[in-house]
């Protein structure tokens, strides 16, 4: 259910997002984000949130995960959550990154609570994006991915598969003129990351400025239930958007102003 805070944010996207509309002070206040994406797919769904972000002035990493994407050919059974949540750190170290944004769709939640975990001094905010939130100890199987998705990654386990194929956009409920794209463009998911167990030691809480998104048009029980727990927490702000499940794909300008104000 969308928010009076998400009506009145969303009124004013449009107006603050235009070219040539932001206002000096805004440009001023630039910020960095790192821009994690979720299971099958790569850097490249950022891309429209990336250049709404970059055409006012802010810094914007969107890097793929090993294995993924454009990097699809250096996918192995050795790939898993710690290597993800390494590619991030890494990148932070390299690029000597700080009062960072870091944002995580989906299994990118994952990651982000693991890169929380040893960048915590480095992150000024944190967003899960219609995203899974491990407690410690958990992984991906233990906070539900849906019964389809957990169903096909046991399979290619017991066949000795390393990674389980991408699901079709519509089952995101990706908007039809996107669907064929998305199809393209994702790529097998490691099964190993599946699998292994988060390591959460409160770090994620320390952070200054935390938020939830959820998409409310993509059915999932497990989100609208870190959904509800976030809108009771302390600490943390909560939006919802009428979108299906990759709200960078179909709802770009709204996901931007979220990722402005939080």
């Amino acid at each position: 259910m969308t928010t009076r805070r998400d009506v009145i944010a969303g009124g004013l996207s449009a107006a603050s997002l235009a070219v040539g509309a932001a206002p000096a002070a805004a440009q001023a206040a630039q910020k960095t984000f790192v821009l994690v994406h979720g299971a099958w797919h790569g850097g490249w769904c950022w891309r429209r949130v990336a250049d709404l972000l970059e055409k006012r002035g802010h810094k914007v990493f969107a890097p793929t995960l090993t294995g993924l994407g454009e990097r699809c050919h250096l996918l192995d059974s050795k790939v898993d959550l710690a290597m993800h949540v390494t590619d991030i750190v890494n990148l932070i170290k390299w690029e000597r990154l700080s009062d960072i944004v870091l944002v995580g769709h989906s299994y990118g939640g994952m990651v982000i609570t693991g890169v929380a975990e040893q960048m915590q001094p480095q992150i000024a905010s944190i967003v899960f994006l219609d995203a899974y939130v491990p407690e410690n100890g958990q992984s991906l199987f233990d906070i539900g991915p849906t019964t389809a998705i957990r169903d096909a990654a046991r399979a290619a386990l017991q066949k000795g598969e390393i990674a389980t194929s991408p699901p079709p956009a519509a089952f995101f409920r990706v908007n039809e003129k996107d669907r064929g794209w998305v199809d393209a463009m994702c790529t097998p998911h490691p099964i190993a990351t599946q699998t292994a167990k988060a390591a959460e030691t409160g770090a994620r809480e320390r952070i200054g400025k935390k938020a939830y998104v959820r998409a409310t048009q993509y059915p999932n029980p497990n989100f609208d239930r870190f959904y509800a727990k976030y809108q009771l927490t302390p600490g943390w702000q909560t939006y919802a958007v009428e979108s299906g499940h990759d709200v960078m794909i179909d709802m770009p300008e709204r996901l931007a102003a979220i990722l402005l104000e939080a």
